[in-house]
């Protein structure tokens, strides 16, 4: 279902709105000339709305560089002052809020170990209560759609009208190489629940990697999100955080060209026609698996009832087994990947699971 938020129109926030949103700088501020160096080249493109820079940096493991503090909001001011780039900063609590919008601050973000609290992101709603303030709201660490949308909620209540949520992928055990998982569907969902909400990317803590930002740049506009956020600092392989996944302003700028920008819809004539019979042919394959799929359940029903009768396990990990070697084996005839069969079963027969439990023990 759709939620309802009072969001205003990313075109009304003062923008190049005639771009995507691009929002660009280092991963954090680290000095003077970094910061003043970096800003000045990546000005240089007309893309480039925002400054992005970390002041306060959560990190990990104790005695790590944490960020210069509100000494680096001074360098910011002098930032804007020469380039005309609107300010965004990282927040994590009520005295980070208060300090950056001191000192003119224009937008704020909270980071993805923020969002996974709802105290925290409570404590920066109600100090932000009664500010004009644009907000951005990254994803959970870990995947949550309802700790995001949560998160979005409660700065909504306070008043804050101006969001934008950033995709930037979820932690994940699983060894890819990705530095965080993208997990496209769930900013997808996250689109469809809440329609009139701005959503970016930020390919840099998805890639971990500045060779694969600019691929995950492009996808992220092939799924119509509305722009990114790139870490850029102009010596990355000597800044003191996430060097691996900065790029250079010029690297920034070679990305921005390559870019290519699709329409959502197709409206002209004869492909446009082309395009609806497809669509209108894959409604009919939909229907007829979401037939199936209720002809199967009740085939597991009839075998849960069975099972009950006769005393026999819900799990036997040797048809379970079987299953997936002959689904995945006609998959593969079918010219369907192994993971997509396999995800596709995960799921069918985590359902089944779920519905012989249910009957077995009523």
């Amino acid at each position: 279902m759709e939620i309802e938020l009072n969001i205003d129109p990313i075109a009304e926030w003062g923008l190049k709105t005639e771009h995507p949103v691009i929002i660009a700088g280092p991963c954090s501020v680290e000095s003077e000339e970094q910061v003043l160096t970096t800003a000045r080249l990546i000005a240089q493109n007309e893309m480039v709305s925002i400054f992005r820079a970390g002041i306060w940096k959560p990190r990990t493991r104790p005695n790590s560089f944490e960020g210069v503090g509100a000494l680096g909001l001074k360098w910011l001011k002098k930032v804007k002052s020469e380039t005309g780039l609107l300010l965004a900063v990282e927040v994590a609590n009520a005295q980070h809020c208060e300090t950056a919008l001191k000192h003119g601050i224009d937008i704020l973000w909270l980071g993805a170990r923020t969002t996974v609290n709802p105290f925290s992101v409570q404590e920066i709603a109600d100090t932000l209560k009664g500010s004009d303030i644009p907000v951005m709201v990254k994803n959970p660490v870990n995947p949550g759609l309802d700790l995001w949308i949560g998160a979005l909620e409660r700065l909504n209540q306070a008043g804050i009208t101006k969001l934008i949520a950033i995709h930037r992928g979820f932690s994940s055990y699983s060894k890819t190489i990705y530095r965080n998982e993208p997990d496209w569907e769930l900013p997808i969902e996250l689109k469809r629940r809440i329609p009139e909400l701005p959503v970016i990317c930020d390919p840099s803590h998805i890639g971990g990697k500045r060779e694969l930002i600019p691929a995950l740049a492009q996808q992220a506009f092939d799924l119509e999100m509305n722009g990114i956020m790139v870490e850029v600092h102009y010596q990355p392989e000597s800044a003191l955080s996430d060097a691996q996944q900065q790029i250079t302003p010029d690297e920034l700028n070679y990305l921005i060209k390559k870019l290519i920008l699709r329409n959502p819809e197709f409206k002209n004539g004869k492909n446009g026609n082309y395009l609806k019979d497809l669509r209108k042919k894959i409604d009919v394959v939909d229907k007829e698996l979401i037939r199936l799929f209720s002809a199967r359940k009740n085939y597991v029903e009839k075998i849960a009832e069975f099972k009950k009768e006769k005393g026999i396990t819900i799990l036997q990990l040797n048809r379970w087994d079987e299953i997936m070697k002959t689904r995945i084996d006609l998959g593969e005839k079918m010219n369907l990947k192994k993971e997509f069969v396999q995800a596709i079963y995960h799921h069918i027969h985590e359902d089944s699971i779920k519905l012989q439990t249910e009957i077995l023990n009523v």
